[in-house]
């Protein structure tokens, strides 16, 4: 775990998180910026950066089956799904996570 890591940290309980779920692979929580209704991170528990650095693709199967659980468990049926990899495409925690958003209609393209 990098010490600099602010996902490891809310994994780790040393920074505080709106929980919305947690199994033993996976924490889903509450963004503190919200784009939407519903706005919930979901990442592994063990740190790799982002998409590309995921070498194991077990991480990616954990990683969507905690979107579709903690979207069922928010009552959530239609919702949009984000992955950023790298500082352009606006990923700004280096540790990879899926964002939920949901809870009003969607348009495309996004911004």
């Amino acid at each position: 775990m990098p010490a600099d890591c602010l996902f490891c940290k809310i994994i780790a309980g040393e920074i505080p998180g709106n929980k919305a779920a947690e199994t033993d692979k996976i924490l889903a929580f509450h963004d503190i910026a919200p784009q939407a209704p519903v706005h919930v991170l979901v990442i592994h528990k063990q740190h790799t950066p982002g998409v590309a650095d995921t070498t194991d693709n077990a991480i990616f199967g954990d990683l969507l089956g905690g979107v579709r659980d903690t979207a069922k468990q928010l009552g959530l049926s239609d919702y949009r799904v984000v992955l950023n990899n790298g500082a352009e495409a606006g990923q700004s925690v280096f540790h990879m996570h899926a964002h939920i958003l949901g809870g009003r209609p969607l348009k495309w393209p996004p911004g």
